[in-house]
This record gives C-alpha cells, sequence and structure tokens, in this order.
C-alpha cells in the first residue's frame, strides 16, 4: 500500500464515520494466559470509548511506509486450506462475528507474540463503499465502484500506571492515586486485506510496527507464514556491506562519496511518488554506474547482492541513504557534515600522507568558543 491509500483507510477511523460493526479483544497476561475477552457491537460503545478505540487502530496506520508500516506478501502454500492467509481470509469473512474463529487467532497470536508484559488484543470489523474517480481524479461518492471488506488487529501494552498524588474532593486532601492498568498504543498492527489498487488484495496484508528495528519476526511468522523484511537498520548495514563486497579495492572515498550523491538526485527525483523507491540489484548496478563505477568492478554484485538482501529481496532507497548528515569515521575522529555539502570534503596527499581535506571559514568554534 502507498501512503495515498493508507490515508484514504485512516480518514475513516473517526467518529463521524459509522462503518464499524464489531469490536472484539483478548486481554492476556505476561505468562501467556488469557484473562478475558470481549465481543460486542461497535455502536453500542460509549463515545469515549469510542474515540480512545479509534485513536488506538488509527496509531496502527501511522508512520513511514516500508519502515513502520511494510505490505506482506503471504507465500502460495498458505492461500491453500488450512493456510494462514486462508485462515485470515475466514476470520474477515466472518465480520468478528464467529468466536470460535476468534479464540484461534487469540491463540496464534499468543503463540508467535513474545513481551515480557501484558497486552490486549483488538480487533474492529469494517467495510468501505469506495468511491469511484473520474478523470479528473476527484471522487465521485455516487458510484461506488467497490467494498473494501477488511479487519484491524492491534496488539497494546497493558501497564501499570505510575504511582502518583491526586486530589480528594470528599477528603480535601491529597493522597496517593490508586494505580490503574493503562491500555498503551500498539506495539504492532494488522490491516488485512490490503488495500493495493484501492481495491481488496486479499493476497498481502499491511503490517505495523512501532519499533522500525524490533518486527517480530516470530509473530509474523506466526501469523503469516512468512517472514517480516529486513528493518530499516539492517537495510542500511546490507546496502553497505554489499558495496564493500562487490567494489573491494575500488570502494574508496570518492566513489562512496558520489553514490551518497547519487542516492541524494535519486530522493528528489521520486519525492513526489505515492509508492515507496524500492531498489533491486538492476538499481543498485545503474546507481553504481551513475557514481563513476565501471562495469568490470560490479561483475560480483549480483553475488553479493543475494548474500546480503536475498536473491528475490529488495531494499528502500530511503533506508539506505544518509538520513540527515553524512559521516567519516575513523578510529579516533568523527566528521558530521550536512549531507547536502559533501563537497566540502575530499582527500589530498599532504607530506606523503592521505588526508581528509576539509575548508574553515572565519567562524570556527572549539567547543563552544570562537577562534580565529
Amino acid at each position: 500500500m502507498n501512503k495515498k491509500e493508507i490515508a484514504e483507510i485512516k480518514k475513516l477511523l473517526l467518529p463521524t464515520k459509522e462503518t464499524i460493526s464489531r469490536i472484539a479483544g483478548c486481554y492476556v497476561s505476561a505468562e501467556k494466559e488469557k484473562i478475558t475477552t470481549f465481543n460486542k457491537s461497535f455502536g453500542l460503545l460509549e463515545e469515549e470509548e469510542v474515540f480512545k478505540y479509534l485513536e488506538i487502530f488509527r496509531k496502527s496506520l501511522s508512520g513511514t511506509v516500508g519502515k513502520n508500516l511494510m505490505d506482506m506478501i503471504f507465500p502460495d502454500e498458505e492461500e491453500n486450506e488450512g493456510g494462514k492467509q486462508e485462515f485470515l481470509y475466514r476470520l474477515r469473512q466472518s465480520h468478528l462475528e464467529d468466536d470460535a474463529l476468534l479464540e484461534q487467532f487469540y491463540d496464534k497470536v499468543i503463540e508467535g507474540y513474545v513481551t515480557p508484559e501484558n497486552y490486549l488484543i483488538l480487533l474492529i470489523a469494517n467495510a468501505y463503499d469506495v468511491p469511484g474517480k473520474g478523470t479528473d481524479r476527484l471522487e465521485m461518492f455516487d458510484a461506488s465502484e467497490e467494498v473494501y471488506d477488511y479487519f484491524q488487529a492491534v496488539i497494546c501494552p497493558v501497564d501499570l500506571a505510575k504511582p502518583a498524588l491526586s486530589y480528594d474532593r470528599e477528603q480535601a486532601s491529597f493522597r496517593s492515586r490508586d494505580r490503574d492498568w493503562v491500555v498503551g498504543m500498539p506495539a504492532v498492527g494488522i490491516l488485512f486485506p490490503s488495500f493495493n489498487g484501492r481495491g481488496n488484495d486479499i493476497h498481502s496484508c499491511l503490517y505495523y510496527s512501532k519499533d522500525s528495528e524490533d518486527l517480530h519476526f516470530d509473530f509474523t511468522d506466526a501469523l503469516f507464514g512468512c517472514q517480516a523484511p529486513l528493518s530499516a537498520g539492517l537495510q542500511k548495514e546490507a546496502f553497505d556491506l554489499m558495496v564493500e563486497q562487490s567494489l573491494g579495492e575500488k570502494c574508496d572515498f570518492e566513489t562512496v562519496k558520489e553514490i551518497h550523491e547519487v542516492l541524494l538526485e535519486r530522493e528528489e527525483e521520486h519525492q513526489d511518488d505515492p509508492d515507496p523507491d524500492n531498489l533491486g540489484v538492476s538499481d543498485v548496478r545503474v546507481i553504481l554506474s551513475k557514481a563513476g563505477v565501471l562495469a568490470d568492478d560490479m561483475q560480483s554484485l549480483e553475488e553479493a547482492y543475494e548474500e546480503n538482501v536475498g536473491k528475490d529481496g529488495t531494499l528502500l532507497a530511503s533506508n539506505v541513504r544518509a538520513k540527515a548528515k553524512f559521516e567519516v569515521h575513523t578510529p579516533d575522529v568523527t566528521i558530521t557534515v550536512s549531507r547536502d555539502r559533501t563537497d566540502l570534503v575530499e582527500t589530498k596527499m599532504i607530506d606523503g600522507r592521505k588526508c581528509i581535506v576539509i575548508p574553515i571559514t572565519d567562524e570556527v568554534l572549539v567547543n563552544g568558543i570562537h577562534v580565529r
């Protein structure tokens, strides 16, 4: 799913919308025991509850596509009878009205989700009359093309509130507040099926992880039958290792600086695209070529790519380029430069030694002190 499709579904999670039919949940202890479950009509909730629940489900559609939010593609075998996709499809078709299916879902989550704390599993069933769009790309609400029938599920940590003093009106005094168990914002969430192409894509689901570096591989394997893609940090490490291995002795300072520049140019070219910029091995080859790497020096690129990323794996350009600063590290020194001013850094031979050289201006601070 791209940013626009996610935003379109997120707009449905407002109190003014009345399309959510049911809400179900299971409170689980840190020892993996079911404490209580519930299943009821969403329309019977109190107004305050509606606001709180909608806030939780909106949060599971927040973040960066390819970092916190990612499409999970089901393996073909999981779509057969008894497969994990087939189970989620039956759960979706039940509109959360089948308690036996819900119990099975809770069991699957408890089996795969690892945490040292209590947590709450929440699900909602929703249906969206997808408006058609005219040639001017404006929505035509009286020309619905299909109904997007889906459910969302989230896992929220439940922690004891912090001890504090509170004012007791009856006693006209401050006293220690009773500590309640409080539901936090979701750690993980799923949207099934995906809303790809503004329609039902039953072959994939959208997966959310609050921590982009901990994607809960055991959980994704238990629920989807597939492993989550590499985290943003691991994608950066994989790209760096691939460049080092494929270029070998040709992986010098100037080449890496040029790769950085090419990635920045690519970012500008794709900044208005709704879909994330995915990099396959052919894209990496183009990037290295633009950075001045010769074809003869990229002969081991495919092998390095498969070893670090996977034969059919992809990387997100936003995960492999420098986020805010261009950095040069040595064992004793770290140089940090604005990512768009790498032209200030160069290498030169000085007194027979190769040095990193940065020109300075009249405005120089050393430990916060202006120096001449």
